[in-house]
């Protein structure tokens, strides 16, 4: 780059340093958009916590961020140098669940052709994130109460004891007090695991952020798909802000990305949204369990794109 003066070269120079500060003072909970009082308090009640070595457990619905402030803790910590490890209980089947934490040696079972290192020890230094850890079974709980009290663990087919030093967060969609009760999850490892208690609220009751994140995402989905969406016709935002999004922030996302993919022009419109965000019919009937239902549906969501290349 070519400068006319020694002074062009200096406030360019100066311009450069601030945007490199600016990037390192770039905090992870940049990412939480959200103007709501108790999104606000469960930031900095992370920003307290995530120096330390406290276990955390975040519990809320689906789609409500359990794993953006996971990952919040562990780069808000000392940890952060090392692996940010995340598993899904309910995503792995009970007969692999041991393996996958703890890892295997050569010969420990059939097809274990060599020493596989476990979640926990991938973990070692960093961050472990247990999520849906309701779904955990009875046989496997008392191994992750181990852990967590002891520090230790053998992998499947050895009997070597092998130590580490591995934060765990756990995430919960349930109640895990209900699951205590109903004597499928263990009482002693939901006390381990509840010691600083986070509950993020679902999106139906923080509804003034609905407009923050819709305007959030179409900037993220104009840039990742090269479009130019940025004007939102009132009445689809009014019909955002009063759905009760059972998906959550998750089902938001998903529903600006195709407004931004499907927009004709630089505005996201009511018909651009899905019929049951709009009020057209229930989510009972929108999708529906009888074929000729959901095929009326694909017919009408057929005929709203046809009209649209129309017009």
């Amino acid at each position: 780059m070519l400068f006319r003066s020694q002074r062009a070269f200096h406030i360019y120079a100066l311009e450069e340093q601030n945007r490199r500060l600016r990037a390192q003072q770039r905090s992870p909970l940049d990412g939480v958009i959200a103007s709501d009082p108790r999104m606000l308090a469960i930031c900095r009640m992370v920003e307290k916590v995530a120096p330390t070595t406290v276990t955390c457990l975040l519990l809320g619905e689906s789609g409500t961020g359990k794993e953006v402030f996971a990952r919040a803790i562990h780069d808000l910590s000392p940890r952060n140098r090392d692996a940010f490890v995340a598993i899904n209980c309910a995503a792995v089947p009970e007969t692999l669940m041991e393996s996958e934490l703890f890892g295997y040696e050569k010969g420990a079972f059939t097809g274990a052709a060599g020493r596989k290192e476990g979640r926990f020890e991938l973990a070692d230094g960093g961050t472990l994130f247990l999520d849906e850890v309701a779904d955990l079974s009875l046989v496997t709980q008392p191994k992750i109460l181990r852990v967590l009290q002891e520090r230790e663990f053998e992998r499947v087919g050895d009997t070597e004891t092998i130590r580490v030093d591995t934060r765990v967060i756990a995430a919960s969609n349930r109640d895990l007090l209900d699951e205590v009760a109903r004597e499928s999850f263990r009482e002693d490892l939901y006390y381990r695991l509840n010691v600083v208690p986070i509950l993020l609220p679902p999106l139906r009751a923080r509804r003034e952020d609905v407009p923050l994140l819709v305007s959030h995402f179409l900037e993220h989905y104009n840039e990742a798909n090269d479009r130019y969406v940025v004007h939102i016709q009132k009445e689809a935002l009014e019909a955002l802000a009063r759905y009760h999004w059972p998906g959550n922030v998750r089902e938001l996302q998903n529903v600006v990305e195709r407004c931004v993919v499907m927009a004709p022009g630089d505005e996201l419109t009511l018909d651009l949204l899905p019929p049951v965000i709009r009020g057209d019919r229930s989510p009972a009937v929108a999708i529906p369990g009888r074929g000729g239902d959901l095929d009326s549906l694909a017919r009408e969501l057929v005929e709203q794109e046809i009209g649209r290349a129309h017009v």
